[in-house]
């Protein structure tokens, strides 16, 4: 089992900056890829990013050149930098985590407040 809290959510004004943190109650090399998601009223749940063990990072292209997700191992923590905020990124992020093996278990967090003004 793996528990997963997000943390760094808030109010933004467009043009700013987030990090969000999410801490992970297990060695996060041995649980396999990490990522991040958000849900806007009304729509889907989406990708955001992903970092596997290989570090071989993967984005959205909504948020390519603007998102940065990168991930602590010693901390067991993985961090989604966000950048040029646009009012189309307020959301509730999610963290994920995908085991290894097969079939992957997918495990979610309680989700985080993403609010950009304009």
């Amino acid at each position: 089992q793996v528990q997963l809290v997000e943390s760094g959510g808030g109010l933004v004004q467009a043009g700013g900056s987030l990090r969000l943190s999410c801490a992970v109650s297990r060695s996060i090399f041995s649980v396999g890829t990490m990522g991040w998601y958000r849900q806007a009223p009304g729509k889907q749940r989406e990708l955001v990013a992903t970092i596997p063990r290989s570090d071989i990072t993967n984005y959205a292209d909504s948020v390519k050149g603007r998102f940065t997700i990168s991930r602590d191992n010693a901390k067991n923590t993985v961090y989604l930098q966000m950048n040029s905020l646009k009012p189309e990124d307020t959301a509730v992020y999610y963290c994920n985590a995908r085991s290894l093996g097969w079939p992957p278990t997918q495990y979610w967090g309680q989700g985080t407040q993403v609010t950009v003004s304009s």
